[in-house]
Parts: structure tokens; C-alpha cells; sequence
């Protein structure tokens, strides 16, 4: 069942109206302001003198500090079609008070609801929300066919695949009503492309969704591992799909966190030391992590992408002692030490990996329909990706596999011809390059806060110096934000998801006021006046040159060790999370 495509928002002191405007449709939606019920009227209901507005679609509700809250899309961006439905990308929001004032707040929790806000604007304004109001996103091709017909007559929210909507726990008071559940529309976050390509003179569609799981989400330092549910952090399903002449094919990829116990929180230092649990059940949650799995996918074939040296080495040790452990047949682990094969940019060595893979990934297959609609072949399993972060070195390991696997379905289809290989196609190449690219930067940008590093070999098919100046940039951009705004990020998603939720009898949210030690301010300042007299010494010399070597070892003396000092007490110093736990490691 889908959901109303046209909408428009009547805003009344009392009432938010949203009335249905899709041709044969009379529902309206009212909110009552200040009772917050929500229920179904008639159009004859709305006040003549309601301010009107058009709106792309409800969001959800939320609780603040000063009451409800009410956000809705209202500028959308088609991003194409899919099966020939229209697919949407948001592009601006609107957040709206069911209070007509805040002055029954004290100037403390005024300052709350503004910085509560702040966090949801945050979230809305990280690029890559999609929607469709009569295609179900959240659901693979193969999934999508591998339904009964009862499946399609639910509601998109019904049906949907919890794990990537984003939206779920706003559209809770929605979803509690049948009636209401065509007004609900869940919203993906992660990527999405359609391009109209051409290869020997054949037009198709060919399509790439990421869609980032909703589960265990959150920033790059503060979430890594698994949870006690199993759910791996950053976890990404990466759909590529091709429609050409009525065949559809499709092939599905994850990426994610290693799935165990482990932890890396931010210390001012470049790269913190990771963490490994050793009071938690690794094992009982590593099984539960690849069950889970196991029932979405199929067969799991790992590819471990981290250093086998260094900081890294003890991780990789851990995923490779506990898929031994495990012992199933339904689990297979491939180790590849990316940074060693590919030092000094030998990046050609990649299809060292992909070789060792080929086998298997003929073997998992991919999903295709003909021109029939017959379902002609389906995906086995998948490969589950990652590097440390799951971002850069993974993408573009992803983007390989998922070239082979186009190559076999564009031939299967008859675009290719025998012999001929995607890469012979310059146009079409250069379109697959950039949008795997694009694909990278913007999960980045998600969990990292920068465009994802190592894209110009995505982009070129070669790593270049100039790839390597944006990469040492963008990780100067990511040290700070890890550092110094990441703990913010991580309250604005957990609120956003309903990981932390603001009572209704709460009148002020003290986490957001910490108390900082006085090591906070006066240490950075000392440092700072240190470093400048050292400057100061070295452009105005004293009576002797002893006297001026004296004063310089002074000062640089005092800014090391108070650097030192803080450095020691980094994590004192970097912007924690504080609205909802988190579990610590030992």
C-alpha cells in the first residue's frame, strides 16, 4: 500500500492539519496541539483562516524539553525511478512547535530545547535521506521477491525493513494507527544513484543504494564492535542493480564493524590505541552478529582488510581466532593486509584479492529475473567487508567485486557482447568510477564527518599525488572533528534515533551541562602563552645569547610538559557523548 505523495500543512493556533492530496483521496491528518492526540478528520474541518503550506512528506513527532515537535520534508530532489516509481531525495526540513511559546520555560531549559534543536537540524542536514512514497527502499530486489502477496498489500512503514529506517522511532505515534499509516513514509540514510547508461548503443538503468542500518549507528570512534544484540556498528548494505529490457539483476553486498567486543575512544592522540573486551562473551556475540546474518544473507564470506601489523594485528587476530572457533560452514574469512600489499603504490595488487575471490563469488552468484519475470537465479550470500572504519580501503574493494559481478550480468542480459569487458566502455566507466566515489563520500561524510580517503583511485582507476594532499587533508579534518565535535554528533543521532528520549514530566536535561575540571581551560592556555614566548624569545634576543637560550629552554620546557600533561589526560580533553550509554571496554 502506498503512501500519500501530495500533501499540504495547515498550521492553526490549536491544530496541525495534513490533508491527503492525491486524486481520489479525502483523508486528512489532524494533531492537536496541545492534547498531542492524533487522529483522522474530514477536509471540511480545516479552518478557513489556517495558514497553508505544500509539504513532501512527514518525518515523524518528537519530545523536547519545551514539548512535541512535529518535521516534515518540504523541498524534495527526484533522484530517478525505480520499477518506474518515483525516488526522492530531501533536501530541506521544517521542525514545528506544537507550543505557541517557550515562556513557560526556565532560562536553563530554554537553552536545552535550543541545543536539542541544534542536534536535530544536525542529523536532518547530513545529506543522503531518500524516500519514496510507493517503492519500498529498504527491502534488496531479492527480498522484495521473495514475498507473499500480503507482504505488498501492507503499508511502506509496515513492511519495511526496520534495520534502515531512520525515521522509526519518530513515526511510532503514527504507526500505532492503522488509519494513519498512508501519511507514514520511512526514510533511508546512505547513498543512492540512478543513471541512464548506454553500452553498444543499449540503454538501461543502473542503480546503487547504500542504505546505513540504524542499528548501532553513530560516529566513527564512539560506536565500533558489536552490541549485545549483535548489531555491528557502522553496518551497511550496498545494493547494485541493472534494468535493461525487462530483466532485472541485483547484487548485494554488507560492510561493518568486526563483530565482537571492542572499542577505540578518542584520546587526542592521532589513532588511539584499540581496545579488546575481556570481560564480555565475544563469542556468544560474534554468533549472534552472524545468525542474524546468516537469516538475511546466506552464505558470509568475510574480507578482513585491516593491518596485520601494528595497532590493527590484535584485531585481526581476534575475527580470525573467532570465525575458527565458531566453526560453520556458513562463514568463510579472507585476510588481506591492504596497506602492506598495496605500500608504494602498487595498487594493481588489488586483483591479488580479487582473484583469490573469484571462485567464491561465482559460487554466491548474484539475483536476476528475466524478461519473463521469472525469478532465473539468486544471490547465495554476500561478501561482508571491512577495515577498520568500514569506509575507505573497504569502498574500494566493494567497487571491484561489484564490477565483476556487472560484467557477468551485463553479458547475461546481452549489453555485452562476448569478450568485451566494462572497462572498453570509457563513458560508462567513468560514470561507474564516480558514483562508487560518490558512494564513499558520503558514507564518509556519515561516520567520519569527511569525504572518504582513497577515492581517486576509485575516481582514476590509479592512485595520484594529488589524491594522497586530499587524503592528508581529510584526515586533518577527521581528527579534529573526532576529537573536538564528534561527541555532539553522536547525541544528535542517538536523540534522532530514540536511543535518548526526553521525558515528559523532565524539566531540565543536566547531561547537557558537564561540569569541566580545571585542567580544561588553564592547561591549553598555559601551552599556548608557552609556545608564544618561545617566538617571542627567538625575535627578540636578550643582553647574551645565554640569557636568551636560558629563557627559550624555559618556555619550550613548560609547553612540552604541560602538552605532555594534556596528552596524558586526552580523554578529558576530546567532546565526549553524554545523552545515552554506551557500553565501556576493559
Amino acid at each position: 500500500m502506498a503512501a500519500y505523495q501530495s500533501l499540504k500543512l495547515h498550521t492553526t493556533p490549536d491544530k496541525f492539519y495534513v490533508e491527503a492530496c492525491d486524486e481520489g483521496s479525502h483523508d486528512v491528518l489532524a494533531i492537536d496541539r496541545v492534547s498531542t492526540d492524533i487522529s483522522l478528520t474530514v477536509q471540511k474541518d480545516i479552518p478557513p483562516s489556517a495558514l497553508t503550506q505544500h509539504i513532501c512528506c512527514i518525518v515523524g513527532t518528537i519530545r523536547l524539553v519545551a514539548g512535541m515537535y512535529l518535521i516534515v520534508v518540504t523541498k524534495k530532489e527526484k533522484q530517478g525511478e525505480i520499477s518506474g516509481q518515483a525516488i526522492w531525495k530531501a533536501v530541506e526540513f521544517d521542525i514545528l512547535s506544537y507550543q505557541k511559546t517557550i515562556l513557560h520555560l526556565t532560562d536553563l531549559q530554554a537553552q536545552d530545547n535550543k541545543t536539542l534543536l541544534m542536534m536535530l537540524r544536525g542529523v536532518l542536514h547530513t545529506e543522503s535521506f531518500f524516500f519514496s512514497c510507493t517503492f519500498d527502499l529498504t527491502h534488496s530486489l531479492q527480498r522484495l521477491a521473495n514475498t507473499s502477496p500480503d507482504f505488498h498489500e501492507m503499508s511502506l512503514c509496515e513492511r519495511a525493513d526496520q534495520r534502515f529506517v531512520w525515521n522509526g522511532h519518530l513515526l511510532r505515534e503514527l504507526l500505532t494507527v492503522p488509519e494513519l499509516h498512508r501519511f507514514a513514509v520511512p526514510l533511508i540514510h546512505g547513498f543512492l544513484s540512478v543513471k541512464a547508461c548506454v553500452i553498444n548503443g543499449k540503454v538501461f538503468d543502473w542503480i546503487l543504494i547504500s542504505r546505513r542500518s540504524c542499528y548501532r549507528a553513530g560516529v566513527r570512534y564512539y560506536l565500533r564492535g558489536i552490541d549485545q544484540e549483535g548489531h555491528a556498528a557502522n553496518f551497511v548494505e550496498t545494493e547494485q542493480i541493472v534494468f535493461y529490457g525487462g530483466n532485472k539483476a541485483s547484487f548485494v553486498q554488507t560492510r561493518g564493524s568486526m563483530p565482537f567486543y571492542w572499542s577505540q575512544r578518542p584520546d587526542l592522540k592521532y589513532k588511539p590505541r584499540p581496545q579488546i573486551s575481556t570481560s564480555l562473551n565475544h563469542l556468544d556475540g560474534f554468533q549472534r552478529h552472524f545468525d542474524s546474518q546468516i537469516v538475511s544473507y546466506g552464505k558470509q564470506i568475510v574480507v578482513n582488510l585491516v593491518d596485520h601489523k601494528g595497532s590493527e594485528k590484535r584485531l585481526e587476530e581476534a575475527f580470525a581466532a573467532l570465525t575458527k572457533r565458531l566453526g560453520s560452514d556458513w562463514i568463510q574469512y579472507e585476510a588481506f593486509d591492504f596497506h602492506k600489499e598495496c605500500s608504494r603504490m602498487r595498487w594493481e595488487r588489488l586483483h591479488i584479492l580479487i582473484d583469490r575471490l573469484a571462485e567464491r563469488q561465482d559460487h554466491l552468484g548474484y539475483f536476476l529475473v528475466d524478461n519473463e519475470g521469472k525469478v532465473a537465479q539468486q544471490q547465495e550470500g554476500v561478501f561482508r567487508t571491512n577495515c577498520i572504519d568500514c569506509l575507505d580501503r573497504t569502498n574500494v574493494v566493494q567497487s571491484m567485486l561489484a564490477r565483476r559481478s556487472l560484467q557477468s550480468q551485463l553479458q547475461r542480459v546481452g549489453i555485452l557482447h562476448a569478450g568485451q569487458r566494462v572497462e572498453e566502455h570509457a563513458e560508462f566507466e567513468k560514470i561507474y568510477r564516480n558514483v562508487w566515489a560518490d558512494n564513499a563520500d558520503a558514507c564518509a561524510k556519515q561516520y567520519a564527518g569527511t569525504g572518504a580517503l582513497k577515492t581517486d583511485f576509485t575516481r582514476t582507476g590509479k592512485r595520484t599525488k594529488r589524491g594522497l594532499l586530499m587524503d592528508g587533508w581529510n584526515s586533518m579534518i577527521r581528527y579534529y572533528k573526532n576529537n573536538f565535535s564528534d561527541g555532539f554528533r553522536q547525541d544528535s543521532i542517538d536523540l534522532f534515533l530514540g536511543n535518548y528520549v526526553v521525558e515528559e514530566a523532565e524539566r531540565a536535561t543536566p547531561l547537557l551541562h558537564e561540569h569541566k575540571d580545571w585542567k580544561f581551560m588553564a592547561l591549553p592556555i598555559v601551552m599556548v602563552v608557552a609556545f608564544s614566548m618561545c617566538i617571542i624569545c627567538l625575535l627578540t634576543t636578550g643582553d647574551t645569547f645565554t640569557e636568551t637560550l636560558a629563557y627559550l629552554a624555559f618556555w619550550a620546557s613548560a609547553g612540552a610538559v604541560t602538552g605532555a600533561v594534556i596528552l596524558y589526560n586526552g580523554r578529558e580533553f576530546v567532546d565526549a557523548p553524554h545523552l545515552a550509554h554506551k557500553e565501556k571496554t576493559d
